[in-house]
């Protein structure tokens, strides 16, 4: 793939910059940051422009807090304030999304526009009930996104733009944290272009047929077990040289027996909701029912989608009746 150059001064024109503060600012109107920013907007967005045109731009220092996501699990999430940095990160995305994108194969889900979960699922329940598809292994990495190596990352991306006063930019803002910082809004995008050349060499060089990563959680499907055990142990050393281990809870299973994966389980019959999604889905219904509030029922609109998704008339009856 031909490499990328003159890039920077796309990213630094004021129409770009006011494109990003407007993405930037969807669905957080209200937030004082923002309101801050309104007040005195031209003249920052000019002042922007010029740190990056001088090359002054420093990363601003992240609030960092712990936050349990959907599964589960703790994680420390780093959140940059709305002026310079989330603008920053929303127009560097408007210009090198595009540049990104080509390098991914069609089974790369996660922070990429027409490939979320939903997505992901459709593919998964026509690759279950695939004859082909007996086994399944099933991993994930170890700690994926604080242990993204800098230099690494670095090389993937030289290899696809080569104007210096981007990657300047892009080098200040991966060294502004260990790893790939969760809530950064350019990490989504840094980890899959990270793990693109590990999804090629899946799909290209092993020859396997049915692979979907979301972020850094796999499933593969193939009708050999022995294979999916000796492809497990060139995948472990591939990720080493990426300074990436792969979790010890990896499973070698008959896919008849169901996969947990980007929260559902599936069957070759039919689609579940991870058990604690459900969960909560449930508690918000009950919260909605028994207050009728409308802020509460828009709490429940992406649980709809789960719902249809997956096999979940019962589920419907009951919390109908």
């Amino acid at each position: 793939m031909k490499r990328r150059g003159n890039l920077m001064n796309e990213i630094c024109s004021i129409e770009n910059l006011s494109l990003a503060d407007k993405k930037a600012r969807k669905g957080k109107k209200c937030v004082r940051e923002i309101a801050a920013f309104d007040a005195n907007r031209d003249e920052l967005l000019l002042k922007l422009q010029n740190v990056l045109l001088n090359k002054t731009f420093k990363t601003s220092k992240y609030h960092v807090f712990k936050k349990v996501v959907d599964n589960g699990k703790e994680r420390e999430i780093y959140r940059l304030p709305y002026y310079p940095d989330r603008i920053l990160h929303h127009a560097s995305m408007n210009v090198i999304e595009p540049i990104f994108f080509k390098t991914f194969t069609t089974d790369t889900y996660s922070c990429i526009k027409g490939r979320g979960i939903h997505s992901a699922a459709e593919k998964v329940k026509f690759a279950i009930r695939q004859p082909d598809a007996e086994y399944i292994l099933k991993l994930d990495v170890r700690k994926f996104y604080p242990s993204v190596d800098h230099d690494e990352l670095k090389s993937v991306i030289r290899h696809k733009i080569k104007d210096n006063d981007l990657l300047w930019l892009l080098d200040e803002i991966i060294d502004s944290a260990k790893g790939l910082p969760i809530g950064n809004y350019l990490s989504q995008s840094f980890a899959n272009l990270f793990l693109s050349g590990f999804d090629h060499w899946i799909k290209e060089i092993k020859g396997v047929r049915y692979y979907f990563r979301y972020c850094d959680d796999m499933v593969i499907f193939h009708h050999d077990k022995a294979f999916l055990h000796a492809l497990l142990i060139e995948i472990t050393a591939y990720l080493a040289d990426l300074k990436l281990t792969v979790k010890k809870d990896w499973r070698v299973f008959p896919a008849d027996t169901g996969v947990d994966f980007v929260g559902f389980v599936f069957y070759p019959t039919h689609t579940m909701i991870r058990k604690s999604i459900k969960k909560r889905f449930i508690k918000a219904f009950l919260k909605y029912k028994k207050s009728d509030n409308q802020t509460n029922y828009r709490s429940l609109a992406s649980y709809w989608g789960w719902l249809k998704y997956s096999n979940s008339i019962n589920l419907i009856k009951k919390l109908k009746a």
